[in-house]
């Protein structure tokens, strides 16, 4: 199995919904995002998925959050966009065009992220 990874930033504002405390707030973050994909093949240059494919992918996906209020979006109206939320939309939405993508992660601090996975089990 072989798996690559590449690694993009958006800064967005967000405030979490039914929360109480201080995320409840609008404040903002610098994400990082990882983006995860494995596969058992590599095609005739050895390459599992090329990584320009991937990050121009990815790129078109968190060029649509970048500088945005996350809130005010169509795709988190009425929704709390924490960052569980966050990876599960640019996964679903990068699933489209990287069809061996298997996990996303995003990171709202240096020490804190939440990813989004299928578990294929």
């Amino acid at each position: 199995m072989y798996e690559i990874k590449v690694e993009a930033q958006f800064s967005a504002a967000h405030h979490l919904l039914n929360y109480e405390g201080e995320c409840e707030k609008q404040h903002g973050h610098n994400w990082k995002v990882e983006v995860f994909v494995r596969g058992e093949n590599l095609d005739n240059s050895n390459i599992l998925v090329d990584f320009k494919v991937v990050k121009k992918e990815l790129k078109k996906v968190i060029d649509k959050l970048d500088h945005s209020d996350l809130n005010e979006l169509e795709e988190f109206k009425g929704v709390s966009p924490s960052s569980e939320i966050i990876s599960k939309y640019i996964y679903e939405k990068l699933k489209i065009e990287i069809p061996l993508l298997s996990k996303v992660s995003v990171w709202e601090t240096p020490t804190s992220c939440a990813s989004f996975f299928i578990n294929e089990f």
